[in-house]
């Protein structure tokens, strides 16, 4: 078996390093796509999302064992198709070049930035969504006039099928390619020579993508995930805090890079807290174990992994509260609120990525803040119940790649906001302009006129417009 696995990387491979030549050469055919071209690519791909919608729901149920089909179609298939259309309705205007002031000493001339598609984008997405978060780059990329070669999660074989099929429908592989393998093909994939690379996974893994792409020289956007904090203020309503955390909690297990991970909540209230989220869970998912509302953990090694975290909780002195009960054949685990918490529990460390949910307390504000920046910057922060003073004091106060004030990510839906880390969390931004601008090269571009006394600026030096020029900018030289 482990034969044939090395043969079928070895082939996927081979096939990577011919269409990242074959794409070259195709873009260099046309550096520079027209707006028309930009336009019928991403309706393209909306015309096929519409039409996969069931195969999309059949192949990601059969990946997780149990995926929710809203959940599929509201964020694999509408996500993407919102996304593609808020590009079409802005496209012109991002493709305009953009004037610039030049410096007084230059004035009559003008400048301009011109932005140009960078060649050949590679998109490494992960299996939690797996056509979303590949999807997502590849429409920045074709709205910037590039192509694209995408690597899918070897853990979601039907979802790279589907993708592989539909994309195939409507794109050339000179201009999208579809690509899947193990950890050698992942490997391989990330050290070619890319014009950009946008890679979505773990922090530990983001670092060695970083290292093979500097052998090229390539620039790289980071989606690393991390702990993001869900902060509740002492004026929050707890149930409705706690509706909105269990939301977060429970859409796709948990298996979010922007789920919250952990909830800070004033001294003497983890209790009351954590009996409101069960309340609330149980009101959102009545029968997680059988439910086809409620998402199963990917696989046996994901589900293990939270067993662990438990476990280790518990040893250490933390107290377990299941929000229903679990079928011991089924990975649909349900939400499990985590409260005597401290540092020395894995839960307070590693980013959680599934249905679990420390609570931790704090005695005011201050302490609250110093507790988030105390750790790595997350990718995501949701404050409950906080004032305008007490808001605006933590945006300030605290970095993280995004905020939803009141709720738990729908910042990262809205396609007009950047999307990206910080620091641990990531680097780089994509949607909307960001995303455009992030995989272009702005290019730019300086016109002297004909006119223009460059003369002036040539030796020999010294001569009294020189010295009158120096002496107005810099003053008299002591």
């Amino acid at each position: 078996m482990n034969d044939l696995v090395r043969a079928i990387d070895i082939q996927e491979v081979e096939r990577m390093q011919r269409l990242l030549q074959r794409q070259r050469q195709a873009f260099n055919q046309q550096p520079f796509a027209p707006l028309n071209v930009r336009i019928n690519n991403l309706k393209r791909l909306i015309a096929v999302l519409r039409r996969y919608q069931q195969p999309i729901i059949k192949a990601l149920d059969a990946d997780f064992g149990g995926r929710a089909a809203f959940e599929t179609l509201q964020i694999e298939v509408l996500g993407p198709v919102l996304q593609a259309r808020h590009a079409i309705a802005h496209l012109r205007r991002w493709m305009k070049a953009e004037p610039r002031k030049t410096e007084l000493l230059f004035l009559g001339n003008r400048a301009w930035v011109q932005y140009q598609p960078k060649g050949v984008v590679g998109i490494v997405g992960t299996w939690n969504f797996p056509l979303y978060l590949t999807l997502g780059p590849l429409i920045a990329a074709l709205a910037a006039g590039n192509r694209a070669m995408i690597k899918v999660s070897e853990y979601a074989p039907h979802s790279y099928q589907v993708l592989k099929d539909m994309l195939g429908e409507v794109f050339d592989e000179d201009e999208v390619a579809v690509f899947t393998g193990e950890l050698a093909s992942a490997q391989a994939f990330t050290a070619l020579p890319f014009d950009h690379l946008v890679f979505t996974g773990a922090p530990q893994v983001g670092r060695q993508v970083m290292r093979a792409a500097a052998e090229h020289l390539v620039p790289v956007t980071l989606e690393l995930g991390g702990k993001s904090p869900a902060l509740v203020g002492e004026a929050a309503d707890l149930e409705e805090a706690a509706l909105r955390i269990a939301h977060g909690k429970g859409f796709n297990a948990g298996q979010v890079c922007i789920a919250p991970d952990y909830v800070l909540v004033p001294q003497g209230k983890a209790e009351a807290f954590a009996q409101a989220l069960k309340r609330a869970f149980e009101r959102l998912y009545p029968d997680p174990a059988h439910s086809a509302d409620y998402t199963s953990l990917i696989n046996d090694r994901q589900a293990q992994r939270m067993q662990a975290l438990l476990a280790d909780a518990r040893d250490k002195g933390a107290v377990v509260l299941a929000c229903r009960s679990a079928s011991a054949s089924s990975r649909r685990l349900p939400l499990q609120v985590i409260t005597g918490v401290n540092e020395d529990m894995r839960v307070a460390r590693e980013e959680i990525f599934g249905p679990l949910l420390p609570i931790i307390e704090y005695t005011d504000l201050s302490q609250a803040i110093a507790y988030i920046q105390a750790r790595p910057r997350p990718l995501a922060l949701y404050p409950f119940g906080l004032d305008a003073r007490q808001t605006e004091r933590l945006l300030k106060e605290t970095h993280s790649g995004g905020v939803t004030l009141g709720d738990w990510a729908w910042h990262a839906f809205q396609h007009d906001l950047p999307f990206g880390g910080v620091g641990n969390s990531g680097m780089g931004s994509y949607h909307g302009q960001e995303g455009f601008r992030t995989l272009s090269h702005g290019k730019a571009v300086l016109k002297r006129q004909r006119w223009f006394p460059v003369q002036l600026f040539y030796p020999p030096y010294g001569r009294w417009v020189q010295r009158l020029a120096v002496r107005f900018y810099l003053g008299k030289s002591e």
